[in-house]
């Protein structure tokens, strides 16, 4: 029975009682319970609430119940909904939800997707010709339609029901304010807006201010020993100081310990990163299947996601672009690999599993340099982390790194998402949000080079004046070969036309040739010698009065000052009238 829904006023539609029994949801969660029936009765609504909580139910009731309840029938060319999602995986997930509730409707609505990777060109002649009542879009691909002049879809508009901008603090983050300013400028006053996030932060605040009139916030915690917590009650956080090239060997052991029947979700830093480990991973652990997903995939991140949450078991890696919103069912733990470079994205992360009173548990890696992380996280975000379990892995470390090591000297493919993901990784950390505790200076390098198994360290700006105590294995690098047929081929080809002319075919740059860093230093000292001397050969000629020098700008006088403010006034009153009569002394 779902006693709850329907002691809601006004009740609900028949079609969305159904739609609730089809899916068993016969309770309400607290912010469904707190923003539908405000939303009913016409107010803006700005919530907060745990990751996990339901708050896509909180927005597709109401917004379904006022487009039913309008009294005048929808025409073809009406639009009701505008929902903003900021990932093409959280729109297409919110869509498959609507679907269930339209799929019970005698006349239902037209729905449109509107995201990323598609034809633009074909996306704007659909709008443009085809109905759609409620539109789930990306803020960057239908803004990107509605500047390329699309006048049915903009008329369209001046009809809508409400806004809903879903992840709202997240839309913010990604460099969207822009993109909602502009769609804003499209939209009609006289409507509903409703904003939902897991956090609050300054920018929301503003955004609520310009966006939504009057708005009722609405936040809703969890209580645990009496202190507010930013998680469900049903997630276990736990945390694991470990050196940086115990981490990897670490996280095998983990996911060995637990076995391959669990489902796990791995965050790292960046797509590097997902790309380099998730193939040491399938390796070194061929009993476990392994989902690599990250934001270049482009077409590929849906099917991967996809099958992933069909699955009973299996580990998704991936980056913080799976952090929001993305309601993957029985999910056992979370492992960050390293920690999020938004500090919101902690909380995030973590509320992919235990979603809508279901247990799980996170766990958070961190280096020794990194223990100050775990305090302040407690204070920042409200979330209590307990030391997890060791597990010994001290022996394991020679081994994977002998596998990395063996990866790429047979393939240079592997040689290279090597390099990559330490480079992107070192980058990101430098940009880290929290960087004020997360520094950079204090990495152990060589640690984080044997964790990545590295046959050498990369030349890059941020080594450049650090010294690193790293054995590189010592083999010509050119002789690494790809695996890959025609790209070894190609490589080749390149490699001869860079001896032979000393520029790399495909970027038109001459490569430095390698020079010792004593002659390199040498070089250096030269050329500041040399630049010192001229400079005190300038200096002497200044003192003997050979060389001119710059001109000091000279002060006006009062006369001069006065005589350019009536030349001021004189051109202010030239630009109000249309004809003004010259003296001749102005001439």
């Amino acid at each position: 029975m779902l006693t709850e829904w329907n002691k809601i006023e006004p009740p609900l539609c028949d079609f969305i009682i159904r739609t609730l029994e089809s899916l068993n949801f016969t309770h309400m969660t607290p912010v469904q319970a707190s923003c539908i029936p405000l939303l009913l009765k016409n107010k803006d609504v700005a919530a907060e609430a745990v990751t996990g909580s339901g708050k896509t139910l909180a927005f597709l009731i109401p917004l379904l119940q006022r487009m039913f309840k309008r009294t005048d029938k929808w025409r073809k060319f009406e639009v009701g909904g505008l929902i903003l999602s900021p990932t093409r995986e959280l729109a297409v997930q919110t869509s498959e939800v609507l679907s269930k509730f339209l799929g019970h409707m005698e006349e239902p609505f037209v729905q449109a997707l509107v995201i990323g990777g598609t034809d633009i060109s074909e996306e704007v002649e659909r709008l443009s010709t085809q109905s759609s009542h409620i539109i789930i879009a990306t803020p960057g691909r239908f803004e990107d339609i509605l500047d390329r002049g699309c006048p049915l879809l903009h008329k369209a508009l001046k009809s809508l029901e409400m806004l809903v901008l879903d992840e709202a603090d997240r839309l913010l983050d990604l460099g969207f304010e822009k993109s909602l300013n502009a769609i804003l400028a499209y939209l009609p006053k006289q409507r509903r807006t409703s904003l939902f996030s897991a956090t609050q932060t300054r920018q929301l605040e503003l955004l609520v201010r310009s966006g939504l009139r009057n708005p009722v916030i609405v936040s809703v915690k969890q209580n645990d020993c009496n202190s507010v917590i930013s998680t469900p009650k049903e997630l276990k956080n736990y945390y694991k100081i470990c050196l940086p090239n115990e981490k990897l060997v670490y996280t095998m052991k983990f996911l060995e310990h637990h076995g391959p029947n669990d489902k796990y979700i791995i965050f790292f830093l960046t797509c590097a990163c997902v790309e380099y480990f998730s193939s040491l991973l399938i390796k070194l652990l061929p009993d476990f299947q392994f989902f690599p997903l990250h934001g270049k995939m482009k077409k590929k991140r849906q099917k991967i996601l996809n099958k992933f949450r069909d699955t009973n078991s299996g580990v998704l890696l991936c980056t913080d672009i799976m952090e929001r919103g993305i309601d993957i069912p029985d999910v056992n733990w979370v492992v960050q690999y390293d920690p999020p470079t938004s500090v919101s994205a902690f909380v995030h992360r973590c509320g992919r599993t235990a979603r809508i009173g279901h247990m799980g548990s996170a766990l958070t890696l961190l280096m020794p340099s990194e223990d100050a992380y775990v305090e302040f996280i407690q204070k920042n975000q409200k979330v209590f982390l307990e030391d997890y379990e060791n597990i010994d892995c001290l022996h394991e470390i020679e081994r994977v790194s002998e596998v990395a090591k063996n990866l790429q000297i047979n393939d240079r493919a592997y040689f290279d998402k090597a390099n990559q993901a330490f480079v992107s990784y070192l980058r990101a950390y430098k940009n880290h949000e929290c960087n004020f505790i997360l520094r950079d200076k204090d990495l152990d390098f060589s640690g984080l080079a044997t964790s990545f198994g590295l046959l050498r360290l990369p030349k890059m700006p941020e080594l450049k004046n650090i010294q690193v105590e790293y054995k590189s294995v010592d083999i010509d690098y050119n002789s690494i070969e790809y695996k890959d047929k025609q790209k070894e081929a190609s490589r080749v080809s390149k490699l001869e036309t860079f001896k032979e002319t000393g520029v790399w075919p495909g970027n038109g740059k001459i490569k430095k040739k390698s020079v010792p860093w004593s002659i390199s230093k040498q070089n250096k000292e030269e050329r500041q010698s040399k630049k010192k001397e001229k400079m005190l050969k300038k200096k002497k000629k200044i003192e003997e009065g050979k060389t001119k020098t710059k001109r000091k700008r000279k002060r006006l006088t009062d006369e001069q000052w006065k005589e350019l403010e009536e030349n001021i006034a004189f051109l202010k009153k030239a630009k109000k009238s249309k004809t003004v009569e010259l003296d001749d002394d102005d001439l």
